[in-house]
């Protein structure tokens, strides 16, 4: 009996010391980790913005979109949008940085956050795998299905599948958000 209480007792100060070491790095790396995920969100708003400057930020009440940017012309008039949108893929919840003109049209796309399948969904990542959403949207319909694309492009998605699925949703889902907008 003695020796199980001494084992208990052991295993419940090494289970806090365990904790205690946890909780300090958790400490010390939440703050990075927060400016990290917020450099990584600018320089996407940056790279999908395109010729355009960022203006301000409009609240969403939508589940889907986390934010939404006013795009700014050279002239200071509205363009379109940034929107940041939460969209599902093979490896689940994935976020993404779309710019759209007001029409609806796609400008620019970026997969940020993901738990894609490396060296199959992951390729979602890549600039010049939104290249097939560019110009979509407004006169053109977003591709949400293989058949719906080159062979070349068609290609390029094989393997991910469920991937492509969840990011030609995304897009589609942000451009009808857009176009319902109307240009507000």
């Amino acid at each position: 009996m003695k020796k199980m209480v001494s084992i208990g007792i052991t295993l419940a100060l090494i289970a806090s010391v365990a904790a205690a070491t946890l909780a300090v790095v958790n400490a010390i790396t939440a703050p990075r980790i927060a400016l990290y995920e917020e450099q990584v969100i600018n320089e996407a708003l940056q790279t999908v913005a395109g010729p355009y400057r960022v203006g301000e930020q409009i609240e969403s009440v939508d589940e889907q979109i986390i934010d939404i940017y006013r795009l700014v012309g050279s002239d200071g008039t509205s363009a379109g949008y940034v929107v940041q949108l939460l969209g599902v893929g093979y490896g689940g919840e994935m976020t993404m940085m779309v710019s759209y003109l007001q029409d609806g049209e796609v400008l620019d796309a970026r997969l940020l956050a993901n738990s894609e399948t490396p060296g199959l969904g992951k390729k979602a990542e890549n600039a010049t795998y939104m290249e097939k959403f560019i110009k979509t949207g407004a006169a053109l319909k977003v591709p949400q299905s293989k058949g719906e694309l080159s062979k070349e492009a068609s290609d390029s998605i094989s393997g991910a599948t469920v991937t492509f699925s969840g990011v030609a949703k995304t897009i589609a889902y942000g451009s009808d958000f857009v176009k319902s907008l109307g240009g507000k």
